[in-house]
C-alpha cells in the first residue's frame, strides 16, 4: 500500500489574520505564492497516481505553482465549514462562547466534527484503490487535513486539534507493520516570512 502526501494550500490574507476561511474563495497572498512554487524544488520527480485538490482557488493555485498535474478536485477536501463563524478569530468567537473550540464545538450554520469527520472517512474509502496503484498527493486546508490525519490513524476528528499544520507545509500519511502511521507531519519547505504562535488556527 502507498502514501498519502497532504498539502495544505499557500498564505490566504484570511490566514494571516487567522480568520476561519472555508467557503469564501479567497486567492493566495504575494507570500502564499512564494510559499507554492517553493514546494516545487520539493516534489520535482514525485510520481503521483491522483493529485486532487480542494475546490477552492487557494488549493487549486498551491498545487499549480507547486508544479503538480492536477487530476480533479474533490468536495470533500473542502475546508471545514464555518457556517456563522466564517471570516471570524477564534478570539472573537469566544468573547461570545468563552471556552468555545472548533474541536469540540463545531460551528453554528456549519458543520459538527462528526460531520467533518465522516465525509473525511469517505474520501479515505475512494482513495483506497487508488493507493494499490501508487501514491496519491491531496491538497487543502488546515482543519480538514487535520482531521483526515486524524482519522486516518483510527482516532477522533477531534484529535486533530493535536496536529498543528502550517500553510504550504508536507505531511505524510503511510504504514509500519501493516498499520496506518503518520510519517511526516508539517514539515516546512519556505521559511516563514513572520513566524506566529498559534498560526496553526490559520485556515
Amino acid at each position: 500500500m502507498n502514501d498519502i502526501l497532504l498539502i495544505r494550500h499557500g498564505e490566504t490574507t484570511w490566514s494571516a489574520s487567522r480568520r476561519h476561511t472555508s467557503y469564501t474563495d479567497l486567492n493566495l497572498t504575494p507570500d502564499g505564492e512564494r510559499q507554492a512554487r517553493a514546494l516545487g524544488p520539493v516534489l520535482a520527480g514525485r510520481r503521483f497516481v491522483a493529485v486532487l485538490t480542494s475546490p477552492r482557488i487557494r488549493a487549486l493555485r498551491t498545487a499549480q505553482l507547486a508544479g503538480l498535474a492536477v487530476t480533479g478536485s474533490d468536495d470533500d477536501l473542502a475546508e471545514w465549514h464555518y457556517g456563522d463563524y466564517e471570516g471570524r478569530t477564534t478570539a472573537e468567537i469566544q468573547d461570545e462562547r468563552p471556552g468555545w473550540s472548533v474541536w469540540t464545538d463545531g460551528c453554528p450554520g456549519g458543520e459538527s466534527p462528526s460531520e467533518v469527520g465522516e465525509r473525511l472517512d469517505r474520501l479515505l474509502a475512494r482513495l483506497h484503490p487508488l493507493l494499490d496503484r501508487g501514491p496519491v498527493a491531496l491538497v487543502g486546508h488546515a482543519h480538514a487535513l487535520r482531521v483526515l490525519g486524524a482519522r486516518w490513524v483510527g482516532l477522533p476528528p477531534s484529535a486533530g486539534g493535536l496536529l498543528r499544520l502550517d500553510t504550504a507545509t508536507l505531511s505524510l500519511l503511510g504504514h509500519e507493520h501493516g498499520r496506518r502511521v503518520i510519517l511526516r507531519w508539517n514539515q516546512p519547505v519556505a521559511q516563514p516570512t513572520v513566524p506566529a504562535t498559534g498560526s496553526a488556527g490559520r485556515h
